[in-house]
């Protein structure tokens, strides 16, 4: 990893730590984090190597498919004493035989081009996968998992001002990108199950829109993802629709953060993770770009193809209630404009 990346890493790592105070409480925990390439399992890795730096002793537990692509993420860390990888599927038994204190389960694909190629493996992440978590939690007296969910989960909802994470609506089973939310609701069950059953600790963060360092821009699909990849790739930006649909996006470090604070400070409880903060029209994320890197990028260009691509979500933009989650006593830091610019001088320093 270059010089500037680690510095860009180092930055955030410092905001995410600001959050919460009693990091002694992990003094000699150990953390098992599943699907730990994506990007927000990155920054959870990082995070914990941050701790130890710090003098606060943690150890982790990276559990990936490919040893290949984690090396290229993790080859400064995997030789120290706390850093180890589980190589296997979160479809298989969890067979680790130390005790783990925290799970922070994010295996999962949310881009629509997995949704397009592989919906059965993201139904299995999220279904067995979920399920094989928490049977290891079971076996771990006193674990606590951390589920990365959606916003998508809520569905079509009642016109109302926001949503509260007690808010449910409909989804269409047979809409082709089902097979993402319904999964993703059918884990939380499991969770709660568990919980039910066998006092298993969880919780839940509902995640909209995060975008930020090591986030996929070669074949992901999302919206971020691709305006952030043309100017990476000196490329005119290529919106495929009218640009007018609106989004909220979240950076990276306020959502590991997020994720950090409700996972330490409460348990069996579900939280919106967002920032609502800055609402924006795709075009106008598009031009801002263009602004921001015109040496890197030329004009937009409207490209709307006649039909649509259905593994894209059709639900409109209803902000989340935040309310909760500030009652924690988190505020997002990171600016809309800050968090692009961190996210593209990434991928081209």
């Amino acid at each position: 990893m270059r010089d500037a990346q680690q510095k860009i890493i180092r930055e955030d790592m410092d905001r995410i730590y600001r959050v919460f105070t009693d990091y002694q409480l992990l003094e000699g925990k150990s953390v098992l984090i599943t699907g730990a390439t994506g990007m927000l399992s990155f920054y959870i890795v990082r995070f914990f190597a941050f701790l130890n730096e710090m003098g606060i002793h943690v150890n982790i537990y990276a559990l990936v498919r490919n040893q290949i692509k984690a090396h290229d993420k993790y080859e400064d860390i995997e030789n120290k004493e706390y850093f180890r990888y589980i190589v296997g599927d979160v479809c298989d038994e969890i067979k680790i035989k130390e005790n783990i204190d925290y799970i922070f389960h994010m295996a999962g694909n949310a881009s629509p081009s997995a949704i397009r190629s592989n919906p059965v493996d993201i139904i299995r992440t999220n279904t067995i996968g979920t399920i094989n978590v928490s049977e290891f939690a079971r076996k771990n007296k006193g674990c606590k998992v951390f589920f990365a969910s959606t916003r998508e989960v809520y569905g079509k909802t009642d016109s109302q001002a926001d949503i509260k994470e007690g808010d449910m609506g409909i989804t269409d089973c047979l809409e082709d990108r089902a097979c993402y939310p319904e999964s993703k609701r059918m884990a939380e069950n499991i969770l709660k199950s568990y919980s039910r059953q066998y006092g298993i600790k969880y919780v839940i963060g509902r995640i909209a829109h995060v975008y930020g360092p090591e986030m996929n821009i070669v074949d992901d699909g999302r919206i971020m993802s691709d305006l952030i990849s043309d100017v990476a790739y000196k490329r005119s930006i290529k919106l495929k629709s009218d640009g007018m649909m609106e989004r909220a996006f979240c950076y990276l470090s306020d959502a590991v953060a997020a994720i950090i604070l409700v996972t330490m400070k409460t348990e069996n409880e579900v939280f919106n993770i967002a920032n609502e903060s800055e609402p924006v029209k795709i075009r106008e994320l598009a031009t801002m770009l263009t602004k921001l890197y015109n040496e890197r990028s030329g004009e937009v260009i409207f490209d709307i193809p006649k039909q649509r691509d259905m593994a894209y979500s059709k639900a409109g933009r209803i902000k989340l209630n935040l309310s909760k989650i500030k009652g924690l006593g988190f505020k997002p830091l990171i600016s809309l404009e800050e968090g692009i610019k961190r996210t593209v001088d990434y991928n081209i320093l």
